[in-house]
Parts: C-alpha cells; sequence; structure tokens
C-alpha cells in the first residue's frame, strides 16, 4: 500500500488509516482484534484512536477502544511495526465525566496521555491530536464561523504542555483536528516562536458531501507540510447509498444513533443519488467512488476507513490501489458545483 510521509520529515504511514471509534460500542474486543489482523494484512500501519472513544460517547464506555487495542497490542508484539494516533479531547460540557470537565491545560493533557499510554499499552504516541480546539469554532456539524470571543485555554500553554512530552519522548509527533485555517497557521507560528516542532497534520471531515477542507486548508497543507487526515470519508456511510429512499439497515450507526444527522436532509439525499449513478455507471460501487476520491488528493496524508463489519472493512481496504480518472474526476466535480457542500 502506498505511504505518504507525516509531516516534513516524520515516519511514512500507510494512505489508509484504520479508525477505531466503534470498537467498544459497535464492535466487539474480538472483532477489533479481527479488524486490526485484516488491515495489517492489507499493508496498513496507521492506527487512529482517542481517549474519548467510543463514540456516541458515554462515561461507561471511556477509554474502552484505547483498551481493546493496547490488548492486541500486547498479544500481538506488533508494537513496533505500527504508528498509532490518539487524541486528547477539548473542553466540552457534555463530556464533563471526563477529568470532571477537560481542558487543555499542561495538567489535563499530562493525565490525559499518561490514561492513554496506560489503556493502550505502550510508553510512547507517535502521533498525539488535539481533538478540537479550546474555542469556540469549526463545531462538529457546523459550516460556518460565529465569533465568540472565550478561549479556555491559551494555545501557547497546550503547545508548551505538548512540548514537554515530545521532549520527553512520549508522543514523537502532535497533530490538530477539528481545525480552522487561522487556527492552524496560528499554531504553526506559535510553535515556531517556541522554539519547537511544528503540528504534522489536521484530522478534519472530508468527503463527496463536505469539500469545505478544499478552501483555505488545503494550499496550508501543500504548503506547511500539515497534511489532511480525512475522517468521515464515507460521511457516517451515508456515501455508500445505503440510507437513500429512507432505507434503516439494521444495526447502521444512523438507523442506531439519532444523533448522527449530520449528513442528512434533503440536498445530501439529491447529491448521494447523483454519485451513486455515477458510480454505477462507471462499474464501481459508491463506497470505492467516494474513498478514491478522498485517498487521492495531493493534500491528504491518510484516508481513515472505519467499519462494523469484516466484509465493509475488506470492501475499504480494496479501494487502496484504486485512482480515478481525470473524466471520473470531472464528473465528481460538475455534481459538486450542483450541489456543493451539502452538510458540514
Amino acid at each position: 500500500m502506498d505511504k505518504r510521509r507525516l509531516g516534513k520529515s516524520g515516519p511514512l504511514v500507510t494512505k489508509i488509516c484504520l479508525g477505531t471509534m466503534t470498537w467498544g460500542e459497535q464492535n466487539t474486543e474480538a472483532e477489533a482484534h479481527r479488524q486490526l489482523d485484516i488491515a495489517l494484512d492489507h499493508g496498513v500501519n496507521f492506527i487512529d484512536t482517542a481517549e474519548m472513544y467510543p463514540v456516541p460517547p458515554k462515561a461507561e464506555t471511556q477509554g474502552r477502544t484505547e483498551s481493546y487495542l493496547g490488548s492486541w497490542l500486547a498479544k500481538s508484539n506488533k508494537r513496533n511495526d505500527l504508528i498509532i494516533a490518539s487524541k486528547v479531547v477539548g473542553p466540552g460540557d457534555w463530556i464533563d465525566y471526563i477529568r470532571n470537565g477537560p481542558q487543555l491545560t499542561e495538567d489535563h493533557i499530562q493525565q490525559a496521555l499518561a490514561d492513554s499510554l496506560e489503556r493502550l499499552q505502550t510508553d510512547y504516541l507517535d502521533l498525539y491530536q488535539i481533538h478540537w480546539p479550546a474555542r469556540p469554532t469549526n463545531f462538529f456539524g457546523k459550516l460556518g464561523y460565529e465569533h465568540q470571543d472565550d478561549e479556555t485555554t491559551p494555545l501557547r500553554e497546550t503547545l508548551l504542555a505538548l512540548k514537554n512530552h515530545l521532549d520527553s519522548g512520549r508522543i514523537r509527533h502532535y497533530g490538530l483536528s477539528n481545525e480552522t485555517p487561522w487556527g492552524t497557521m496560528t499554531a504553526i507560528a506559535e510553535a515556531d516562536k517556541l522554539g519547537m516542532p511544528r503540528p504534522v497534520s489536521v484530522q478534519n471531515p472530508y468527503n463527496l458531501l463536505n469539500r469545505s477542507y478544499e478552501i483555505g486548508m488545503s494550499e496550508i497543507s501543500y504548503r506547511e507540510h500539515c497534511g489532511l487526515l480525512a475522517y468521515s470519508p464515507l460521511a457516517f456511510g451515508v456515501l455508500s447509498g445505503k440510507y437513500l429512499n429512507g432505507q434503516k439497515p439494521e444495526k447502521a450507526r444512523i438507523t442506531l444513533y439519532e444523533r448522527f444527522s449530520r449528513y442528512k436532509g434533503e440536498l445530501a439525499e439529491r447529491a448521494v443519488a447523483q454519485y451513486v449513478e455515477l458510480a454505477n455507471d462507471l462499474g464501481l460501487t459508491p463506497t470505492a467512488l467516494a474513498l478514491a476520491f478522498v485517498s487521492q488528493q495531493g493534500f491528504l496524508t491518510s484516508n481513515i476507513i472505519g467499519a462494523t463489519t469484516e466484509q465493509q472493512l475488506l470492501e475499504n481496504l480494496a479501494t487502496a490501489d484504486l485512482v480515478l480518472t481525470q473524466e471520473t474526476i470531472e464528473r465528481i466535480n460538475a455534481i459538486h458545483q450542483s450541489i456543493p457542500n451539502p452538510c458540514p
């Protein structure tokens, strides 16, 4: 599987990354371990998790995903074969069961990292990401920005905390997530002032229903060597077409959890129907079309796939070598131009 460099001089990671946020909610520990075995057999070396997972987040399951990955690492002895990424949550009263209300301060980051390393049964992380900023921006499911001047922790303090762990070796690199162009460039500039490494990645949503990353963020990824780790490349499975015409597949995420309404709506339905028709015309599955589009973007470092069944995982992994023609890209762009970014 093709690999791309994390940042300017970081390790090479596979262009497909195994996402884990269903482990501990929709997937058992045994299923999680099976997913890891399959992914590695297909050449994947990049695994993404978070202290908050699984999703939907709940106090009784928080951290379970990392624990499942940790138990596999302990029995497989393959830690050195993998690039493992995790995340520290930003502030949010809806997850106040985490450290009595999580913040991005030095004390919180130190505790969060220690807990993640213990669950993962490792003494370092290859990539540690700020799950979302300490300022009210770029909220999940929202495209626009409404200014609120109430940052809870200065970015400089957060970066200094990360620098301590970079210096100690507990983390090798760090990245951002759910960030904006202003936030990304500010983090880069502040890191330079502090004489510390720059962030090497930004984990943001990117898919056929939300290409907003291309507006501003993509140039930063190219010029500052801070590539995209694309999450939700299938828009919660919506781009597979399985929810069209009111379908509610058994055990599917949107069927099970009403909170995942981010990629629903009349415009999304119309766009998905057109992408499905295009995929059928090309002799591809809608999943293959959607994932291949994301994977071949030049500003992308890795495409984070997720699956709840073995069949889904195999279908996702099979797209690793698929390259869409320029004619296909033009047909995708025509749909996008007629229904641009229908979902946040």
